[in-house]
């Protein structure tokens, strides 16, 4: 296959080795990074992050199901892989068989895990407060349960802060609520006789904002990647965190649009004027949103031009008017630099009324991944 041939991500692992080390200079000296490589890590492509990352010292990942986390010992990730989802009794083989840490969902999970009579690596979650998933925060009784059973191996509790990313003084509060639920659980744990686990509760946000509560592991998410969930994020500590993704395609057509005259699906664009169209190799079946139709733009040989007519499934359209020199082969940037210009991923999401998160994360899989 033809490298870059039609639209493809560029990983700059320079950028993602310079956010290790910014988030490193963040976290105290024995808080070690457990980054989120789920979601095929945010759609950068989890193989060659997680490669990347295990080259620069890291051995502690969370993926979101056993499937993410096979995949990752069958291309050589070793070290601490753990499934920070609900995983089938149907699938425990690929617990063992891959190795894998599964989270305790609840207390009736660690039942099922004891039932099947396999000895099960867990780490028990702590509901402080998020209510999706863990053992609630006041059941320690319940939670001293779980580390007693004969089957299953607790190397670590971990809970989620869910609104640690705003900085309102209700959020504020809530999340030091968190954090001291969380405190309360590890203490109760430690004064019954339980210390040989870990412990870990901060995301990105968490790190950004509450790095003075650090525990054993940070879990670092979108942050890692260079990436604010929003265009308009503020946060307490903004390190110097730089993009590892630029998202391009290729021109396959340049073509005149006459006025009065209408283009793509439904019509819902027509030109005022004479215009020049180029139609680009990538489209929502790539992860690209339909509500971007005329809205937003894409870089054109350090130019913008704006997106026109509904975004299709293998392709787009953009207005090129006023852009010399462009041609069927040229690249078009969605995401990244182009001469003097970027387009930041928290662009396209404030464009497509989203996250940057979900941007990412829904990169497709026929888009190549180029590690460069």
């Amino acid at each position: 296959m033809y490298s870059k041939g039609r639209a493809w991500i560029e990983l700059n692992l320079k950028n993602l080795k310079h956010n290790i080390e910014e988030f490193r200079r963040l976290l105290p000296w024995d808080c070690d990074l457990m980054p989120a490589v789920k979601a095929n890590a945010y759609g950068h492509g989890a193989v060659p992050v997680a490669k990347a990352l295990q080259e620069q010292g890291i051995h502690a990942f969370c993926v979101a199901s056993a499937a993410e986390g096979a995949e990752l010992r069958q291309a050589g990730i070793t070290g601490q892989l753990l499934v920070l989802g609900y995983t089938h009794p149907a699938e425990f083989d690929d617990l063992v068989d891959y190795e894998l840490i599964q989270t305790v969902v609840d207390g009736n999970y660690a039942e099922e895990l004891q039932r099947d009579g396999r000895r099960f690596t867990v780490h028990v979650g702590i509901d402080t407060g998020m209510h999706r998933i863990g053992e609630r925060w006041e059941n320690i009784g319940e939670i001293v349960k779980i580390f007693q059973m004969s089957h299953l191996s607790v190397t670590g509790v971990f809970s989620h802060l869910c609104v640690s990313d705003g900085q309102s003084e209700k959020e504020r509060a809530y999340t030091l609520e968190q954090i001291r639920h969380f405190e309360y659980v590890v203490e109760e744990l430690h004064r019954q006789g339980f210390s040989d686990f870990k412990c870990h509760l901060q995301g990105s946000y968490g790190i950004l904002n509450y790095s003075q509560y650090c525990f054993d592991y940070a879990r670092a998410g979108i942050a890692f990647y260079g990436i604010y969930s929003g265009k308009n994020d503020s946060t307490k500590t903004r390190l110097d965190l730089v993009p590892v993704l630029s998202l391009k395609a290729r021109v396959i057509s340049v073509r005149e649009l006459y006025k009065g005259e209408g283009a793509g699906y439904g019509l819902t664009y027509r030109s005022k004027e004479n215009r020049k169209i180029a139609v680009l190799s990538i489209g929502y079946a790539d992860g690209i949103p339909r509500n971007l139709s005329n809205c937003g733009y894409v870089l054109c040989n350090g130019k913008t031009a704006p997106i026109v007519g509904r975004i299709c499934m293998d392709q787009m359209m953009v207005d090129v008017t006023g852009i010399s020199q462009i041609s069927p082969g040229d690249e078009a940037v969605l995401i990244g630099k182009s001469g003097n210009l970027e387009i930041r991923a928290e662009d396209l999401a404030q464009w497509a009324g989203t996250i940057s998160n979900e941007i990412v994360s829904r990169l497709g899989e026929r888009l190549e991944r180029v590690a460069e």
